[in-house]
């Protein structure tokens, strides 16, 4: 079986992030980047933990349309017995955060099994104006292995970022609070601070467990906080949360619809840079590889010669272009390809950050922050080696989401589909080959938008139940490197409204 393009580039980053938070002085992030790029890409061996390391059939390892009874039996196991409450999750305060700030925070566990002693850490943080009534988010990193609280609350769009000494947190203006009620979880059971006391649960996670385990957290965790039960739901997530966001949401309109109520009252999804149909995926890498003038012709034309990335099978001519390809790449972030790498160790310099200028280094001053006992406390955790990836065995992944896609449309679904222009790794060339295989009606014509006078924020296409917004100049993570120009998108898709055609 082959691996994939993307599925490499998405383990190269998990294995990045994990390798640098066990140990900033082996390697620095530009080395650890370029090995297990270079690595993964010249690989045609699947990994044993890699989602593509599985059978392809889709409707054979996983249907998310099969409508189960809603029995009491159902019901009983996905109402789990709770130790925590609203109370006791507050927090009163972050260390080192600073002063003045004007929002409720929240942090705890939420028990999804309790036979298995099966938990998912989520951080909270409600809006600072007009909490009681703005939306309700959920917010998940991808991976598959990756932290949604310190990746994506602590380095992306949560209320605060970590300073370079790694003790204090400065504001970030352009938090999604501002305009949503956001919840980060951890997910599933083995990244971050959530957990199991039944340890073969780490060796058997996968897209199935993951969706019915998020889907139980949410159950649980709106008994918990009952003022949201009936607030207008999204889900939002970016990269292997391509699959992720779909497969919850999918699972929230089944329940919904067997229960002939609305258990979660769900409006929309919100997807970026994600992971969603293997082939369109591939294809859209190698050529936004080759109209980035980061390969040869001679690389691009025989890649398209010789590989077929809609098989399973491997040739040596393929082989070959895909490494030479790697090879001309060369020693870039493929996350932002115009982005720098960390070239330090960790916490050092000037201690004061600024959300306007993403520090290449953000990750490294996370590891230390998170991992502090006071900070740990604070958050109502167990003491953990936190890390920003884990290494978690994964049983089962579609080779395609775009079936769900699909069905959460014809449901009524509000579905948005962004892209950051400068991710190399699930570019914006994959999103539109995805998007274009759909084969919607256009209703709204491409056109840019913008964020103030004269300044493009992207640019936008509206199809008859999708909207396909582009963000200029963001990569991967899309809100650590275009902050204001994020908020702006999340707060026209919350509206139901496109982003703004006029300056």
């Amino acid at each position: 079986m082959k691996l994939t393009l993307v599925t490499r580039l998405l383990l190269a980053l998990c294995l990045t992030l994990l390798a640098s938070s066990l140990s900033f002085s082996e390697a620095n992030d530009h080395q650890l980047a370029d090995n297990a790029i270079k690595r993964l890409i010249k690989s045609r061996s699947r990994s044993k933990n890699s989602p593509a390391a599985l059978p392809r059939s889709f409707k054979k390892i996983i249907n998310f349309n099969a409508r189960k009874e809603y029995s009491p039996a159902v019901r009983s196991s996905i109402y789990q017995p709770q130790t925590g409450s609203m109370e006791q999750d507050k927090i009163n305060a972050l260390p080192g955060q600073p002063n003045g700030i004007g929002f409720n925070q929240y942090a705890g566990y939420v028990t999804v099994d309790a036979q298995a002693g099966r938990a998912l850490f989520y951080y909270f943080v409600e809006s600072p104006e007009n909490s009681s009534t703005n939306p309700l988010v959920l917010w998940l990193n991808g991976g598959p292995g990756c932290s949604s609280f310190g990746n994506g609350a602590m380095t992306e769009l949560g209320p605060f970022r970590v300073n370079s000494d790694g003790k204090t947190l400065f504001q970030n203006e352009y938090a999604w609070n501002n305009v949503a009620n956001v919840i980060f979880l951890e997910s599933p059971a083995g990244v971050g601070f959530s957990y199991s006391n039944t340890t073969s649960d780490y060796d058997h996670a996968g897209d199935n467990s993951t969706a019915a385990d998020s889907y139980t957290f949410l159950v649980n965790w709106l008994e918990r906080f009952p003022q949201y039960k009936n607030r207008d739901f999204f889900i939002t997530g970016e990269s292997y949360a391509g699959h992720y966001v779909p497969q919850l949401a999918d699972t929230i309109v089944s329940h919904n619809k067997v229960a002939n109520q609305t258990i979660i009252n769900l409006k929309g999804v919100a997807i970026g840079n994600g992971v969603l149909n293997d082939p369109t995926d591939e294809w859209g890498a190698v050529d936004f590889y080759w109209s980035h003038a980061l390969i040869s012709d001679e690389s691009y034309k025989g890649i398209h010669t010789y590989c077929d990335f809609t098989s399973e099978n491997s040739t040596e001519q393929c082989d070959k272009f895909l490494s030479q390809s790697s090879d001309e790449i060369g020693d870039i972030f493929g996350y932002n390809i115009y982005a720098p790498f960390c070239n330090g160790t960790g916490t050092q310099g000037n201690p004061s950050g600024s959300v306007n200028e993403f520090d290449p280094c953000s990750r490294d001053y996370v590891n230390t922050y998170l991992n502090s006992p006071q900070v740990q406390t604070a958050l109502h955790v167990n003491p953990t080696k936190w890390s920003s990836c884990s290494a978690i065995g994964w049983t089962d992944s579609p080779p395609t989401v775009l079936p769900l896609i699909k069905d959460l449309m014809a449901n009524g679904i509000r579905v948005w589909i962004y892209s950051g222009d400068i991710d190399g790794v699930v570019p914006i060339t994959s999103t539109r080959y995805s998007i274009s295989s759909l084969n919607l009606p256009i209703k709204t014509p491409w056109y840019p938008w913008y964020i103030n006078a004269n300044e493009v924020g992207g640019y936008v296409e509206g199809y008859e139940g999708l909207t396909f917004v582009t963000v200029r100049g963001a990569g991967h993570f899309v809100p650590s490197y275009q902050p204001k120009r994020a908020l702006v998108m999340i707060a026209s898709f919350l509206q139901g409204i496109l982003p703004p055609s006029e300056s």
